[in-house]
């Protein structure tokens, strides 16, 4: 994952795996199609990453640069967490009234307490570049996947003192955990995805995951065991989380870096930055398909579910014309300032 820097985690366990991985079941499908609903105005300078959502409180956490914005799920502010140095995702301990920063630029992981914003610590890492982070309830502690460390800090979530490190093998971008001590990345530059054994802080599987490349966002069904990983490549992999086995892979659109489940409705999404939303499901044989590309915006290329409302929030923003470059190079159009945005997308009805 990577913060545009003028475009531009939470773990959401749902209910325990079985001993074995079952079938997916069909599902209801939505009484009506899902679109975008709204749109929360909520400004301020900065580029983004990864979204967490607090559904208990009702909050939304933003990764902003050198800050994490709390917003209400109106998207008004009801704080910030400051000095987040290239902060790019936030992992959230309720039973522990803890959240975590990953804060890219600095090396370190901020500590603040949910229940009041109030910074409690701020802990070095033991590689470069925190980007995605996961608190795993089952051993307590909270993985920072360090980038360009091509590792994984392991601290204690009480104590905050590092527990481990485990190499990754190459550069780690999102994860997962099952809620019972495994943990699941996707390794960005060698297409892999690797099983963790959280408490035993070593690697147990290392998977390839082609035809699919440069893995980014990672989401989990964790009742039926499947994984859904998504690339750069404009493809979705589906993976059996106990073999590793890539069950199929499917189209999603350009510049995907999240990806989300809703263990409610079954769908499983891919936000991509074209500006489409790819909707995936189980059909009535137990097979994955796309049942739908919502219209989102231009750059809304990670997102996070409400489990509670089935609502998926996106955030994105408006952007000029690209500067003019040199032929075969590229250039990011920039974000008009104050521009920042929240779209949200949901039934119909």
């Amino acid at each position: 994952m990577f913060i545009l820097p003028s475009l531009f985690a939470l773990g959401l366990i749902g209910q325990p795996a079985a001993d074995a991985p079952s079938k997916p079941k069909l599902v209801p499908a939505p009484s009506s199609p899902m679109m975008a609903i709204k749109t929360l105005q909520v400004g301020g300078e900065g580029g983004w990453d990864y979204v967490a959502l607090d559904s208990a409180h009702g909050r939304i956490f933003l990764p902003r640069g050198t800050r994490v914005m709390v917003l209400d799920l109106n998207g008004k502010s009801v704080g910030e967490i400051q000095n987040t140095a290239g902060v790019h995702g936030v992992a959230l301990a309720k039973e522990l009234d803890r959240g975590f920063t990953s804060n890219g630029r600095s090396n370190t992981m901020t500590v603040f307490k949910l229940s009041t914003l109030e910074v409690i610590k701020e802990v070095k890492t033991t590689g470069d570049n925190p980007d995605a982070i996961l608190y795993d309830p089952a051993t307590k502690q909270v993985f920072t996947f360090n980038g360009r460390g091509k590792n994984a800090t392991v601290f204690d979530a009480n104590t905050l003192e590092v527990k481990g490190t485990i190499p990754m093998g190459g550069k780690p971008e999102f994860s997962v955990c099952d809620g019972k001590g495994k943990v699941y990345v996707n390794i960005e530059d060698t297409s892999e995805l690797l099983a963790l054994d959280a408490k035993g802080l070593k690697v147990e599987a290392r998977w390839s995951i082609k035809p699919l490349e440069e893995p980014s966002g990672l989401a989990f069904d964790i009742a039926h065991q499947r994984l859904f990983s998504v690339g750069s490549n404009k493809l979705m992999a589906v993976v059996d989380a106990k073999t590793g086995k890539v069950l199929t892979t499917l189209p999603i659109g350009e510049g995907c870096d999240g990806a989300a489940f809703d263990p409610g409705t079954g769908n499983a999404f891919a936000a991509n930055g074209e500006g489409t939303l790819t909707v995936v499901r189980a059909n009535r044989k137990g097979d994955y398909a796309v049942v739908g590309s919502v219209p989102t915006k231009k750059g809304a290329r990670t997102l996070v579910v409400d489990e509670k409302t089935h609502l998926v929030y996106l955030p994105t923003a408006e952007f000029g014309p690209a500067p003019e470059t040199k032929q075969g190079q590229h250039s990011r159009p920039p974000m008009i300032a104050n521009s920042f945005q929240i779209l949200v997308v949901g039934s119909s009805h």
